[in-house]
């Protein structure tokens, strides 16, 4: 029935990642005091840490954009460096409202601005998104092992072993059944959305044939030291601009560099959940972690929820930015 009716299907989608992000901040925050968050705001938080990590939001995406750049023209694609970048602050931005769009956002604002083939950008994407999760993944392995101990500490206090599932379970309250049923109906509908989005491409040859174009495009690029210079880049500034806000607060500023990549690792991962700009999942992740390494509840609740609260609205300003400046 929804199949004939994209708009409902697509509001259902928006509503069920928002109720999900919202449930698991309810969750989190529903005995919380707000006014600690005012008072932190006004008094305690140093802002001139926090400005200076906002530097690095903006290289993280540039240097995604100028990748994006490098990737399409072996594919005698020449779009503008800051057409580029200007696409990826609004696909972050777009990110926000309807989780994963972001990847078709950005070739589509690139296939209007410049005339890019719209198949072949999307599969410079895919190429893209593999090299980052290969990063990731790599790194995340390097940090599990050289912190072992706290990870098995992370999913005890999470419920996540195996041998202690059970007695987890049987720990939970009502809300807390809510939040994991919302988790895994939230990750059953990204996985759906996704086998509907390549069942479309399936149907579509030509389409299928510029996105292998564009995955394949990898072999022809001219300057691969760059590349690989901007893939790593993309992720030394993307931590740079977490790990600069544990000075913001006075109970973040003594963890160290350490804790800063654990949380930040297993932060990325969280965004996995479909939810907008991670929010929920995340903000469990990083709390959790910063506990294990010595944070006071609360004081894990305010960091967690004033960083992501302002990085979230600098993704949001970068892309009213770019829609501004692609217009004119």
């Amino acid at each position: 029935m929804l199949k004939n009716h994209p708009y409902i299907r697509k509001t259902l989608n928006v509503t069920m990642s928002l109720l999900l992000g919202g449930a698991i901040l309810y969750w989190m925050y529903r005995d919380f005091d707000f006014n600690s968050v005012r008072h932190v705001l006004l008094h305690e938080m140093n802002w001139w840490w926090m400005l200076a990590s906002s530097p690095f939001c903006v290289m993280a995406q540039a240097f995604r954009g100028l990748r994006w750049k490098q990737a399409l023209e072996p594919l005698d694609e020449k779009p503008k460096a800051s057409s580029c970048i200007h696409a990826i602050f609004i696909s972050y931005a777009a990110s926000l409202i309807v989780p994963r769009i972001g990847e078709f956002t950005r070739c589509g604002v690139l296939a209007k601005k410049e005339g890019v083939s719209f198949p072949k950008a999307l599969g410079t994407v895919v190429t893209e998104r593999a090299i980052d999760s290969l990063i990731i993944l790599f790194i995340a392995a390097t940090v599990f092992l050289m912190q072992l101990p706290v990870f098995l500490r992370f999913f005890t206090k999470t419920g996540t072993r195996l041998d202690d599932i059970t007695g987890v379970l049987g720990q939970f309250s009502s809300t807390g059944y809510l939040v994991v049923a919302a988790c895994a109906l939230g990750t059953l509908i990204g996985a759906y959305i996704f086998r509907r989005k390549l069942a479309f491409y399936d149907r579509v040859k030509a389409t299928l044939g510029g996105v292998f174009d564009g995955i394949t495009s990898l072999k022809s690029i001219s300057n691969v030291p760059l590349f690989l210079f901007y893939s790593f880049g993309i992720w030394v500034a993307y931590f740079l601009h977490y790990y600069i806000t544990f000075f913001c607060f006075e109970s973040t500023s003594h963890l160290g560099i350490v804790c800063g990549i654990v949380s930040f690792i297993v932060g990325c991962m969280a965004v996995l959940v479909p939810t907008p700009n991670g929010a929920g999942p995340w903000h469990f992740a990083v709390k959790t972690m910063l506990i294990l390494y010595g944070l006071a509840d609360t004081e894990a609740l305010i960091f967690v929820i004033v960083v992501h609260s302002i990085q979230t609205l600098m993704v949001a300003l970068l892309g009213i930015y770019a829609l501004i400046k692609i217009e004119n």
